[in-house]
């Protein structure tokens, strides 16, 4: 069976120990590490690339929030937090659960069961964290069907919503799974599985229509790698 890979996230180290403590019951649990600022902990991420993790919202420089928004394939997060406007703004983002410190037997136990339902019941489906103004979302980039450049930023779209993200579409693409996501031109990417259908314009590009009604225009270095790729 395999084991539910966590990091543990909190710039107070007796935080970090009492986290374990109540963890060292979980035989299907491995700790592959712990950190104690963003900084760190956005290494061991991309180094080791856990399943969960146990997040401090507050701490010194950047938070918690922020370390999420830096990321381009966020993990499932259970926050922590030992003040109440955090945990309702954790609560409003959909994360994973939220505990309040100091954390209870009984409430972690009860976060533990929903992270098993949900890591069991779903498929690897990559997510983003973005903060959006006064929002906040983890966002399945299964769901996001256009990505557009809005200067340093890039939109997301998707579900009939939008958001600006901190990240050029450039560093995006290098990220982006290239089986799914797709550059048509200098400012859009398409998610491929969104594609209703393609057509040639006269010009000899590409015209594609998307499930989600936009109708967009293939550049033609990029019409001719998406004939290439099979696509029409």
């Amino acid at each position: 069976m395999k084991k539910l890979r966590v990091l543990i996230i909190d710039d107070e180290r007796m935080a970090r120990q009492e986290i374990k403590r109540l963890l060292d019951p979980y035989a299907d649990v491995e700790i592959i590490g712990e950190a104690k600022n963003a900084d760190e902990a956005i290494l061991q991420i991309e180094q080791k690339h856990p399943d969960l993790l146990f997040l401090d919202i507050q701490m010194p420089g950047q938070s918690g929030f922020d370390l999420l928004e830096s990321l381009t394939d966020v993990p499932e997060v259970i926050f922590t937090t030992a003040f109440d406007e955090y945990a309702v703004k954790a609560f409003e983002v959909n994360a994973l659960d939220y505990l309040m410190k100091p954390i209870r037997g009984e409430r972690f136990a009860q976060a533990m069961e929903r992270v098993r339902q949900k890591l069991s019941a779903q498929t690897i489906d990559p997510q983003i964290f973005v903060k959006d103004r006064q929002q906040y979302h983890f966002i399945r980039w299964s769901k996001v069907h256009l990505i557009e450049s809005m200067d340093n930023y890039a939109r997301l779209y998707f579900e009939g919503k939008n958001v600006f993200l901190k990240s050029s579409l450039n560093q995006l693409e290098e990220k982006l799974d290239t089986n799914i996501f797709f550059r048509i031109n200098r400012s859009q990417i398409i998610n491929m599985q969104f594609i209703k259908k393609i057509n040639i314009n006269p010009n000899g590009r590409l015209q594609i229509s998307m499930q989600t009604g936009e109708e967009l225009e293939a550049s033609d270095r990029q019409s001719v790698k998406l004939k290439s790729m099979g696509r029409i």
